[in-house]
């Protein structure tokens, strides 16, 4: 996005909570950072689901840490500010009012700092051009770059509205698979608060005043030096999994932000160690979403496999356990 496309007063701006507003409420600090709309409006943005907070969802009486990323799209964005661009979405489900997408690893949701085009915004805006009135293109949730997966997409606001309110009380339901370092003895919950780490911006840590957040998880298979491990979230905090087991001493595989230094035991299978050397990005994919449909009310759900380099480095796992 190049300044010439954007005016002062659309699109999505993004604002760092100051440390001095700790303890405030959303609209209020919004009120102050964004000086040029009422408190109301931004009540309203707030209902419809044009504000996010570390890329979740914000009540508009939830109170601020201090240093979140606050997010606001503003409505009637001009018509050139994203570019819509050909580029292939694996599609699992479609109709009038919604898409289900399995996301493949590398591909960034939204634009941002260093990935202005390319993402998945730009190819709904090109397949979906109705999709440009919607906030952020009809986008509910994100999954990081490098989780693969799948994701629920508005095509209508009635339906952004309806999957925007499941995913704040938690009834949108999804499912994912992790392999961790480490051999987890069986399935625990997580019940540990998140906030943005104050001393690396890219990251989030365990903060007993962050926002609650509970994770499920349960053994799928354990080998050697690896779990396979089947994980739901009750809540949906920014990078939630990979903060939580890596809480609990069991990280993900290939994690560049929150796993540990490649160590590769010196009797590990050649094909494990292989693939431990290939695999770069967490070792995470969403493969299983379930909801309420938003206009037609029936019980919905949709599962993915891993894909192949994921699959590829469990397989590198199960042959270092013969």
């Amino acid at each position: 996005m190049t300044d010439s496309e954007q005016t002062s007063t659309t699109g999505v701006h993004s604002y760092t909570v100051p440390e001095e507003m700790v303890g405030q409420r959303v609209d209020k600090v919004l009120a102050q950072l964004c000086e040029e709309y009422s408190r109301s409006t931004i009540q309203t943005w707030i209902k419809q689901g044009r504000v996010s907070i570390d890329e979740e969802p914000p009540r508009q009486k939830d109170k601020v840490f201090g240093g979140e990323v606050i997010e606001v799209d503003v409505p009637e964005v001009r018509k050139g500010e994203w570019e819509a661009q050909d580029l292939p979405i694996e599609i699992v489900h479609e109709d009038d009012a919604m898409l289900v997408i399995n996301k493949n690893a590398g591909w960034v949701v939204h634009p941002g700092a260093g990935n202005p085009d390319g993402t998945l915004l730009n190819a709904l805006l090109f397949h979906y051009p109705e999709s440009r009135a919607l906030p952020r293109a009809g986008i509910v949730h994100r999954l990081d770059k490098d989780t693969s997966g799948l994701m629920v997409v508005a095509k209508t606001e009635a339906a952004r509205l309806g999957l925007t309110s499941q995913l704040v009380d938690h009834s949108l339901h999804r499912e994912y698979l992790a392999l961790t370092h480490g051999r987890v003895i069986s399935g625990n919950t997580v019940d540990e608060p998140i906030a943005r780490d104050k001393h690396d911006r890219r990251k989030m840590a365990i903060n007993m005043m962050g926002k609650e957040a509970i994770t499920h998880y349960r053994v799928d298979a354990r080998y050697r030096n690896q779990t396979l491990l089947r994980v739901q979230l009750e809540t949906g905090r920014t990078h939630q999994i990979r903060v939580h087991m890596t809480h609990i001493g069991f990280p993900l595989v290939g994690d560049p932000v929150y796993g540990r230094r490649l160590a590769i035991p010196g009797d590990c299978h050649p094909q494990l160690e292989a693939e431990l050397r290939r695999f770069k990005r967490q070792a995470l994919h969403a493969t299983r979403i379930e909801y309420i449909h938003p206009t037609s009310g029936e019980h919905q759900s949709w599962e993915r496999p891993m894909p192949d380099d994921m699959q590829a480095l469990v397989d590198g796992c199960e042959q270092d356990n013969h």
